[in-house]
């Protein structure tokens, strides 16, 4: 059986980087047969704007030429967390809360009708059947700190869409141990 993973990096930093040294070791050890790299920091990802808030809530038989090229990028992000059977997300923490580049990951894949839908009940997440595992990284802000804004956010906006199934490792944790495994 084929396992793929979406390997996504959000730190700034392509050299020295702890979230990234420690997101790559979860994807070597994984025994993934295709791998699915989206690095945040390799080319920035759009703010949403105007047109795009107002697209994202068209139904698709009624979007312009613009519309459909506005979403493209909302899409394709979308389209490589359906194809993952596990997503693998590198998160440093700066200033005590997201990189400003997985924000922007997130608004791109928030889609009502598309990534979640409203019901009788409340919202309901279309994203599902998938596990995320998320390599945390920072100067000081250990996960579920008081002042960790990073590591809840997170977890709320994936299970809103439907990825409840998320753990959240120390990634100083994590390269250690794959450097005593390589030792």
């Amino acid at each position: 059986m084929t396992k793929t993973i979406l390997h996504i990096d959000a730190s700034a930093r392509t050299d020295g980087s702890v979230s990234r040294a420690a997101s790559a070791a979860i994807v070597a050890n994984s025994g993934a047969t295709r791998v699915i790299r989206r690095d945040l920091a390799a080319g920035a990802l759009p703010q949403v704007d105007a047109h795009w808030v107002t697209a994202r809530m068209m139904a698709l038989n009624e979007h312009t030429a613009a519309d459909t090229a506005k979403m493209a990028l909302s899409d394709a992000l979308i389209a490589e967390i359906e194809a993952a059977d596990t997503i693998v997300i590198g998160l440093p923490i700066y200033n005590f809360g997201l990189p400003a580049a997985l924000k922007a990951w997130l608004d791109l894949i928030a889609r009502p009708g598309v990534t979640f839908r409203y019901t009788a009940s409340g919202p309901q997440g279309l994203l599902s059947g998938k596990k995320v595992i998320v390599a945390v990284a920072s100067g000081g802000t250990p996960i579920g700190a008081p002042m960790d804004f990073a590591t809840p956010h997170l977890n709320f906006v994936l299970g809103f869409v439907g990825l409840s199934d998320v753990s959240f490792v120390w990634a100083p944790d994590v390269t250690q141990t794959a450097e005593r495994e390589a030792a």
